[in-house]
């Protein structure tokens, strides 16, 4: 029996390994080294391994040629990996939000804020806001993407930004939302404000004009009971998140 198991912590162990020294995608590997460039902090280093950058932008279909929309980029998470990855290739916009992110370092040099009419007030409710109507100043973008965003928006203002990211992508563009899980069909409370039920997100972007194209489990925590504010302790950096690809019909 112990032979047995031993010979199975083996199997396990070299599978594990083998997994760990997969060869990268040459995406994979421009991603890797714009997470180790110096212009991220060790803040978002420590978030790397909750967060997925390479799988998750490979999953959302991200190429180094693409020009890209990221909207309410907040700190600038994402935008300092896609900054680097679209330098050379590539072009990375900006939109909405944006004044926190530093685009001072020269990897980049290449990132445009575009210049969007669009004004956010509070509305009634939990911690959520309107958008007035606006188009993006671009269009026939390949990808556009937004992570962790639409739970701040009411259902009109994200009907809102799905026409504007819609108008802006070209026929077989990809739209790419990541946003913390909302059990189904659950009434908003203060306990859920940062959280947005996946099915109505699948919902509202298809009204939009848009093809459901994949899902990912990349983000799937067993262990988030769906209960609690994203902040809280016991939750923070381990909430459940959906990870949808939507394509604008050729």
């Amino acid at each position: 029996m112990r032979i047995v198991l031993l010979l199975v912590t083996l199997v396990l162990t070299t599978t594990a390994a083998a997994q760990q020294r997969a060869p990268l995608s040459p995406l994979g590997e421009k991603i890797q080294a714009a997470m180790q460039s110096e212009i991220r902090s060790e803040a978002d280093r420590m978030r790397d391994r909750n967060r997925k950058p390479i799988e998750t932008l490979e999953f959302l279909g991200l190429k180094d040629d693409m020009t890209v929309i990221e909207f309410f980029p907040g700190g600038g998470w994402y935008t300092r990996i896609l900054g680097p990855v679209l330098r050379d290739k590539g072009q990375l916009y900006l939109a909405i939000g944006a004044s926190r992110v530093d685009l001072s370092h020269k990897s980049m040099n290449k990132v445009e804020v575009l210049d969007v009419d669009a004004e956010l007030k509070p509305a009634p409710g939990f911690g959520v806001f309107d958008i007035t109507d606006f188009s993006f100043p671009v269009n026939n973008v390949d990808m556009v993407l937004t992570f962790r965003n639409l739970h701040n928006l009411t259902a009109e203002s994200r009907a809102r930004v799905n026409k504007a990211v819609y108008a802006a992508l070209r026929p077989g563009g990809i739209y790419g939302v990541v946003d913390h899980t909302r059990r189904h069909m659950q009434k908003q409370d203060p306990e859920n404000t940062r959280r947005i039920d996946p099915v109505l997100v699948i919902k509202e972007v298809q009204a939009a004009g848009f093809k459901f194209a994949d899902f990912s489990d990349l983000h799937y925590r067993a262990d988030d009971e769906l209960r609690y504010e994203v902040g809280r302790r016991s939750v923070t950096g381990n909430s459940d998140r959906f990870t949808f690809r939507f394509v604008k019909p050729e």
